[in-house]
């Protein structure tokens, strides 16, 4: 699929509540099945989040960044993937999580999306996990040089 034109915006939950939520709905709940009390969490007020728009203003996709540095809540619109959403999404996370001073970003991917992440320098740790009924794996992104992190 082309790229298309991309709005991002970051903000608080305050501000992109509506938009994120909504694409977190559609995405997980009505694409995946996830149980809408295992989606929405108290953790949204405390994040940075990001919302990816296109040429129309309509939301495509967002994710999130936790106090802790982990990036959660990726989800992008199904006729949206494969043009570039996600990896403007995480790339906003990344820089977002670059300039609050983080050694390393931390991430629990759907096992079908790993690829995704290692296409950004994220790396698989651990055993396969099942979240809300799905197989995921932990990965890393390591942001400083320090090899200790």
């Amino acid at each position: 699929m082309k790229e298309i034109p991309l709005r991002i915006e970051i903000g608080d939950w305050a501000s992109l509540s509506r938009d994120a939520a909504s694409v977190r709905q559609t995405v997980f709940v009505e694409e995946q099945g996830v149980p809408p009390e295992l989606e929405m969490d108290d953790q949204d007020a405390h994040c940075v989040h990001v919302v990816a728009y296109g040429p129309d203003d309509a939301p495509l996709g967002t994710g999130r960044l936790l106090p802790d540095g982990h990036i959660g809540r990726m989800a992008v619109h199904k006729q949206a993937r494969g043009a570039g959403v996600g990896g403007a999404i995480l790339g906003a996370l990344i820089e977002v999580g670059r300039d609050a001073g983080h050694a390393e970003l931390l991430l629990n991917a759907q096992t079908h999306a790993t690829g995704f992440y290692q296409a950004q320098g994220f790396v698989a740790f651990g055993e396969t996990f099942l979240d809300a009924g799905l197989p995921h794996v932990a990965m890393r992104l390591r942001l400083a040089d320090d090899p200790a992190v």
